[in-house]
C-alpha cells in the first residue's frame, strides 16, 4: 500500500490548491501534510524534520511513501531525500520548484534555502513545470530535473501550478503521480 506525504510551499497550500484537494480526497489514512513550525519564514532544517515526522507516520501504517511537493517544498523534499538516516521513499512528485538563484525567489523569507543544490535523488521522481512560472524559467527547471535525475513533465502555460492557476483537483497531475507511483 502507498501513502502520501504532502509538502506544500511557503505558507502551506490554501483550500483551493490541488494538494489540499488531493489530501481531502484521500483522507488522513492515506495522506499526511507536513507541519513545520516555520510556514511563513521557512527554515530548511525545520521543513526537513517535518517531512521526516510525516514519513514516519505514513511508513508505520502504509510501508511505501510517495512525496508530493510544491514550490519551496520541492527543495525540502530533495534535501530530505539526500539524507542517509531517513527511510526509503518510493518516489517524489516535485511540482513547480523555484529557482533559488532567481530574482523572484523569496530570499528574505527563506534564506536557509539559498544554499540548496540539486543532486541525484535516490528514488524515481517527476518534476512538473509550467512554461510561464514566475519563480523558475523553463530552462532552469529542465536543468533541475536533469540534476535530480527526474523525468520532466511540462504542463503548459499554467503559471506557478498553484491555486491561481485554476487547476482545481488537477486530474493531469494525478495521472502523472499515478504513473510515477507505479514504477
Amino acid at each position: 500500500m502507498v501513502g502520501y506525504v504532502i509538502v506544500p510551499g511557503i505558507g502551506g497550500s490554501d483550500d483551493s490548491h490541488w494538494q489540499t484537494l488531493w489530501e481531502q480526497q484521500w483522507g488522513s489514512e492515506t495522506a499526511v501534510r507536513i507541519e513545520p513550525g516555520s510556514w511563513s519564514q521557512p527554515d530548511l532544517q525545520d521543513w526537513v524534520g517535518a517531512i521526516a515526522r510525516a514519513v514516519e507516520v505514513v511508513q508505520s501504517r502504509d510501508g511505501d511513501v510517495v512525496l508530493i511537493a510544491h514550490s519551496l517544498g520541492c527543495w525540502a523534499a530533495s534535501e530530505w531525500l539526500q539524507q542517509a538516516s531517513h527511510g526509503h521513499a518510493r518516489g517524489a512528485l516535485l511540482v513547480a520548484p523555484p529557482d533559488p538563484t532567481g530574482e523572484a525567489f523569496p530570499a528574505d523569507a527563506a534564506p536557509t534555502f539559498l544554499s540548496v543544490a540539486a543532486r541525484p535523488l535516490p528514488c524515481p521522481s517527476v518534476v512538473v513545470v509550467s512554461t510561464n512560472d514566475p519563480y523558475c524559467d523553463l530552462k532552469v527547471a529542465q536543468e533541475l530535473a536533469g540534476s535530480w535525475g527526474s523525468d520532466l513533465e511540462v504542463a503548459g502555460a499554467l503559471g506557478h501550478l498553484n491555486s491561481a492557476s485554476g487547476l482545481g483537483g488537477w486530474p493531469a497531475g494525478r495521472e502523472m503521480l499515478d504513473r510515477m507511483a507505479s514504477l
